[in-house]
């Protein structure tokens, strides 16, 4: 396979390299393109210091695209790249809510990838990691509603957001008044209830993907979601507070033995050893972590339980290393 890696330089772009290599991803040659400002740069990949290219205006040479660069690039020039016979592994939201545009987390809906035009859709982080929780529930017990709430890290808002949390913590531990540029406001010893922009309804942009993506990855329009997405002072894993009400009857036991099977999971759920999912356990690992797993209080047929992703790697660079994978294997 010929690869390109489109937004190599960002912090996805990065750890798409990093997630490559360490799968052996079977690829003849490499092409990592960035902005002009970016050009020149060399990235480490399998010994060697590949350079970076500015990202040309047509087709790319190459057999697959995993694009990291941003709605407006994404918009713009995927089409061109897979009319170019290229297959386009996009992570930004400019084609999620296409129809026609797959939409793919491979635990959950692996044989939508074979149904693609030229483009399939990485989710939203956020939405990725809840899914790989909940999808194997769903099968075992059937969502009816789903009620989250997240903590997401610096790193949803790219490596400016988390140089961002670094420098104003700095800032902030010498007595200063930490700055906001990145984020609504400043971030350092403070949670924003504000990712992305309000909608008419009230919830944010962020808060709707859940749903949106949800629905479609899921195959499933019926099941009630409601999100409340918050900024937290972590570098770089989501978390997330998810409470569910089931269709069928749901013990806490049954829901730990489903986890337990589940591709792309970790169980870890063992409070009395103080051991539950935590962004410090959760970094660098490509399993979601599940845990806090308990009988809700609230719904009759419900379960509250607590997952956390690493925003950069399940919630978007492994995730589309995976799909082109599984693309390779094939129906």
């Amino acid at each position: 396979m010929r690869v390109a890696v489109v937004g190599a330089t960002g912090a996805v772009g990065r750890e798409i390299l990093k997630v490559l290599e360490a799968r052996r991803f079977p690829l003849s040659a490499l092409r990592l393109y960035a902005s002009p400002r970016s050009a020149g740069v060399r990235l480490p990949f399998r010994g060697e210091e590949i350079p970076v290219e500015p990202l040309p205006e047509g087709p790319l040479p190459v057999d697959l695209v995993l694009a990291s660069a941003g709605g407006s690039v994404s918009k713009a020039l995927a089409p061109l790249w897979a009319e170019g016979g290229a297959l386009v592994i996009d992570n930004s939201s400019a084609f999620r809510y296409e129809p026609w545009v797959p939409l793919v987390v491979p635990e959950v809906n692996r044989e939508k990838i074979f149904t693609h035009r030229g483009i399939i859709a990485n989710p939203n982080c956020t939405t990725a990691i809840l899914a790989m929780a909940l999808w194997p529930l769903h099968k075992a017990f059937r969502a009816k509603r789903v009620v989250v709430a997240t903590y997401q890290a610096a790193s949803g808002a790219g490596a400016k957001g988390m140089e961002e949390l670094i420098q104003e913590t700095h800032r902030f531990l010498h007595g200063e008044a930490p700055r906001a540029e990145v984020f609504a406001h400043p971030l350092p010893f403070n949670v924003i209830p504000h990712i992305d922009a309000f909608q008419e309804n009230g919830y944010t942009r962020e808060e709707m993907k859940v749903v949106w993506e949800t629905h479609k990855i899921f195959g499933d329009d019926s099941i009630k979601i409601s999100a409340t997405a918050v900024r937290v002072p972590t570098l770089r894993a989501h978390a997330e507070a998810v409470s569910v009400e089931f269709a069928e009857p749901v013990t806490s036991e049954a829901a730990r033995e489903v986890l337990k099977g589940a591709p792309g999971v970790e169980l870890v759920d063992e409070p009395e050893k103080r051991r539950y999912p935590m962004p410090l356990t959760a970094s660098g690992k490509w399993d979601v972590e599940v845990g806090r797993i308990r009988k809700s209080l609230a719904f009759e047929n419900g379960l509250d339980f607590f997952v956390v992703g690493d925003q950069l790697l399940k919630g978007a660079a492994l995730n589309a290393v995976q799909i082109a994978e599984e693309w390779l294997k094939g129906p």
